[in-house]
This record gives structure tokens, sequence and C-alpha cells, in this order.
């Protein structure tokens, strides 16, 4: 106590204690971040709910397909391993990263393991090929090369490769659906490809699709949350209805039949079920190579795109830079090893996390939720057998169709990437493949270059790349100069 000069006695002011900290708080900064255990919760359950639709759709794609053994995945398999490794890649990535990004099976990326890898090898040696992706990336976080390469090749390019992977899984979606099937060599037509069975769309299946596809479509243009799960939902009760209640057949791989049981044990079948260096003797040393770059390059350019843009949309760069991003790097490249173990793809950042973000999501909790979230989906794997793919077939037109508003970024009017870019985006729905496009553009892009006197912008690495992909497509005619 002190004393005024008038006598008059005054209390010493005290400092008001610090206010303690919760152990949620010094863990993902909650309010450094301004956020609240309220808003993280929100924030994660939303991001789940927008891209949950993955436990469905991965089955289908990975399940598509055959290996080189005429072997098809199961799909309680590929769904627990899916769920599996979102849930620990998610929780990973907030405690670790403390970043509200959340990683799953990427779209695009298992269309490269179903449909390029898998009829070259075995499956156990297409997800080693995953497994040593993740560790190309993780070294390549680690060495800084990550950032050389995704300097050396130029962004006109990785948005037509974007571009590219969006018509190709719209077109999977498409055939899936038997909206668009393949004409018979019989058939003595110039038109590859026609409407239907038979040029004409009929049979209660294709209604499925066209509903499912436009219900997709009207909630998602009036930006309802989950508007990919809901319609997938909505259109499996349908396809349950008409197979159930009115014998409707013709529903293809999976019909939409009641399971017996709605909970049930997952199935680990596919965990660590990989062969690391057997797809190089399967498919050759050059193309499984390839493989393995396609794979990396597909992985890490969409990685870097994603977390700088959901960053940006929370709030979390600062000058440029995203806080934690060799750690948040590190638990990508990561996701992919994640992948090829348990048998689901390489596992990557979804772009959905924005829908989080938009809830209020600011922090490493919101991820941990969501992943808290896909690990109770693993009791629920019976549910993804009933999924045809006329119901979840929409999913990938629309999401194509959303990367294909890439294209918005690519500067058409210039000369050197004009070709490039069409060659890039037209021959991997064209032909199939992923592989043929990337290698078609750098090529281009290069022989531009070097034809209008500017070898030097290309740049060695490029021209590097472009060699190797000239060596690929002649492959069989240098394999015959050594019979």
């Amino acid at each position: 106590m002190t004393q005024t000069e008038v006598g008059t006695p005054v209390v010493d002011e005290v400092p008001e204690p610090p206010q303690r900290r919760s152990l949620l708080d010094k863990l993902f900064e909650l309010r450094a971040r301004q956020s609240t255990i309220g808003r993280e919760v929100r924030g994660g359950v939303t991001t789940f709910v927008a891209m949950a639709y993955i436990v469905l759709l991965n089955p289908l794609i990975l399940g598509a397909s055959a290996d080189i053994t005429g072997a098809r995945l199961s799909a309680a398999q590929v769904t627990t391993a899916t769920a599996l490794a979102a849930a620990v890649m998610t929780i990973l990535m907030g405690v670790v990263g403390n970043a509200p990004l959340a990683l799953a099976a990427g779209l695009g990326i298992n269309g490269i393991v179903a449909f390029q890898m898998a009829p070259s090898m075995t499956w156990a040696q297409a997800f080693g090929l995953v497994v040593l992706e993740g560790v190309c990336i993780v070294l390549m976080a680690v060495s800084g090369v990550r950032e050389r390469i995704m300097n050396a090749i130029p962004r006109p390019l990785k948005m037509a490769i974007t571009v590219g992977i969006g018509l190709y899984i719209a077109l999977v979606g498409l055939v899936s659906a038997g909206f668009v099937t393949r004409m018979p060599d019989a058939a003595q037509t110039t038109v590859p490809v026609r409407l239907g069975a038979s040029g004409h769309l009929h049979g209660w299946p294709i209604v499925v699709f066209c509903f499912g596809l436009l219900l997709m479509i009207v909630l998602m243009a009036r930006k309802v949350p989950g508007a990919v799960l809901i319609s997938i939902g909505v259109s499996t009760v349908v396809a349950v209805v008409l197979h159930e209640g009115f014998g409707v057949g013709g529903w293809g791989l999976t019909t939409p039949a009641l399971p017996d049981h709605v909970v049930a044990a997952p199935d680990f079948g596919l965990f660590g079920h990989i062969d690391l260096f057997g797809g190089f003797a399967s498919a050759g040393a050059l193309a499984a190579t390839v493989f393995l770059f396609t794979l990396v390059l597909s992985g890490f350019f969409d990685a870097m795109g994603t977390i700088t843009s959901v960053s940006d949309e929370a709030g979390l760069s600062k000058n440029g830079k995203v806080p934690r991003m060799g750690r948040i790097l590190l638990v990508d490249g990561a996701g992919a090893i994640a992948g090829g173990v348990t048998g689901s793809s390489p596992n990557t950042v979804f772009l959905e996390s924005a829908a989080g973000v938009g809830e209020g999501a600011r922090t490493g909790l919101a991820s941990v939720v969501t992943g808290l979230l896909f690990a109770g989906t693993l009791l629920f794997t019976p549910l993804a057998g009933v999924v045809p793919a006329q119901a979840a077939a929409p999913a990938l037109v629309v999401i194509g169709g959303m990367m294909v508003a890439q294209c918005r970024t690519i500067p058409w009017n210039d000369p050197d990437y004009t070709i490039p870019v069409f060659l890039t985006a037209a021959l991997i729905p064209f032909t199939y493949s992923i592989t043929n496009g990337v290698g078609a553009g750098l090529i281009a892009f290069v022989l531009i270059k070097i034809g209008r006197g500017k070898w030097r912008e290309a740049g060695w690495l490029l021209s590097l790349l472009a060699l190797v992909f000239a060596v690929y497509f002649a492959v069989d005619g240098v394999e015959a100069l050594f019979r």
C-alpha cells in the first residue's frame, strides 16, 4: 500500500494473473489463430462430410480394373484401406503439421494406379511403387529438390495436367455408369465411342446416374455442404428400391442389394501386401520408372497447390509462406507411403479441406476431428458394397468438371504453350493414360523452345525429362533393336 501527498492511502494495482492455457490451446495454438474448440469441431465435421465420398468412390475406381493376373480388389478391403489411411494421415497432419488439411486417396492419382499400372503388374507391385513414390516425395521435401522441379515445369503445363486428369476421371465416370460405351471393332464405324450401349440411353440404371448427376449439380450450385455425399446417398437409396422392390438389373459390377449386416469388422486383407521392386520386372524398368515419375509428378504438384490455396483461405500464410510447411510436406509424402502400405493408393491433401476452413477451421484440431470420423467409418464397410457405379460415378464427372475449370488460367494465346497444353490435356483422356499426356506435352514444349531458338528457356531438367519420355514412347522400337 502507498500513500498520496494528502495522506490518502492508495491500494497498489495488482496485475491480473496470466490466463491458464488449456492443453488443446497449447497443442494447436487456438488462441493465437483466433479460433475456438467449437469452430474447430464444426470445421472438422464439415470437411469430413465434404470428402467422405472418397470412402465410396475409391473402391469403385480401384475395383474397376484388374491387374496383370486378372485379379480384382475386394470392395470391403479397399473401403477399409481407404478409411484407415485417411484416418491415420489426417490425424497425423493435425498433430504434426497443425493445419486444417485432411488427406485421403487422391482422385486422379488412384486412376493411374488402377488403369495404367495394375494392367502391367500385380496389385502388390503397384502398391509397392506407390510406397516408393512416397519415399521419393519425402526425400525431395527434405533435400529441396521438390521445389526445384516445381520451378522447372511451367505453370501452364501444370494446369494442363490438372485439366487432363479432370477430363480423364470424368470419362471414367461416364464409362463406369454406362453413359458412354466403346464401339466394338466389328461395328466398322469411324466413331470410337457412343452414347449408352447402343447409341441411345435406356434402362433404369442410366436413369439413376442422370438423376444423381443432376441432383449433385444443383446441390453444389446451391453450395449445400456435403453435396457429393448427399447425392451418392440419395441415388443409392433409389437404386436399392429399384433393385429390391422392382427387380431392376443391369447394374454392372456392384449390385445395389441390401447387405446382411450394416456393421462389420474391417477387412485389413490389403494391409502390408506390397512388392517394392517387382513392378520393374513385370512392366519393364523404363515403364515402371515412368509410372513412378508420373505418380510423383501428379502427387506433389496437386498437394502443393492445395496446401497453398487452403492455407491462404484460412489466413495462415505469412509473407507468402505457410507455417510448418516442412512438416506439412513430410506428412503429405508419408501419406503416399501409407496409401501403398494400406492398399488404398496414394493419399494426398484434399481441396475439400477448404469446406472446413469456410466453417471456421484454423488449426490441426479440425484435422484430428476429421480423422476420427474417418476412423469411425471402418465399422461400416458393408455399406460401401451397396453403392452401384451409377450412384457414385456422378461425383467423378462433377469433380472432373471442377478440375477442368483450371483452363481459365492457361495462356492460350502464347504459341509456346498452346500445342503442349492441348496435347497434355487431350491425350490423357483420349489415350486413357496420364503418362502419355504428360510426356507428349513436355516433348512438344521443349521442341517448340528449341525450334524458336529459346532452348535455354527449356532448361536442362525439362530437356532431360523430355528425352526420358521420348525413349518411353519409342520403347518397343528400342527393345527391338536389342533383340
